[in-house]
């Protein structure tokens, strides 16, 4: 029964270093992807909001020069929409190459525990299969104590064994 409850609930041991696995994961993510990410997306906040500014520049511009109207316009939204899309492109990128790299710790992780438990259930049945063993030792030790007592038992066994030897 006690080995029973041992495989149901994890050990401490094995709760804390999943926890100590998990939270150096969350700071390496912090500490090494969160912030490029952020930086490349802030950086690419600007290039978009220069380039709406230059939009704006050219909008004013196109009100004195007629002529030029429809193809300024044109050439700031094209501009525009490339870098959103440039944006957007290195945005899901980036979300795809965390998530692979976040399933495939969480899959070493789960192998690694999977491991741990294999492990500790063949331990359990070796000791169980030794316990065994020896209890079976006593019972027949303590059987035959039993069914030997007397001299000419013991007689009666030897004589019994020593022609079935013979007989091999």
């Amino acid at each position: 029964m006690f080995v029973l409850g041992s495989l149901i609930t994890p050990g401490v041991g094995l709760i804390f270093w999943t926890s100590v696995v998990f939270l150096l994961l969350l700071f390496l993510l912090g500490k090494f992807a969160w912030k490029p990410i952020l930086n490349a997306i802030k950086t690419r906040e600007e290039h978009i909001k220069d380039a709406l500014s230059s939009a704006e520049k050219a909008l004013r511009d196109m009100r004195e020069l007629q002529s030029n109207n429809d193809k300024i316009l044109q050439q700031a939204r094209a501009e525009r929409d490339a870098l959103l899309k440039e944006a957007r492109a290195t945005k899901d990128s980036i979300i795809a190459e965390a998530k692979t790299k976040a399933q495939e710790d969480a899959m070493r992780i789960v192998e690694v525990a999977r491991e741990l438990i294999e492990n500790e259930k063949n331990q359990a049945q070796d000791e169980l299969r030794k316990q065994v063993a020896q209890l079976s030792i006593e019972i027949a030790e303590k059987v035959l104590r039993q069914e030997l007592k007397s001299a000419s038992k013991q007689m009666e066994f030897v004589k019994q064994e020593s022609d079935r030897i013979r007989l091999s």
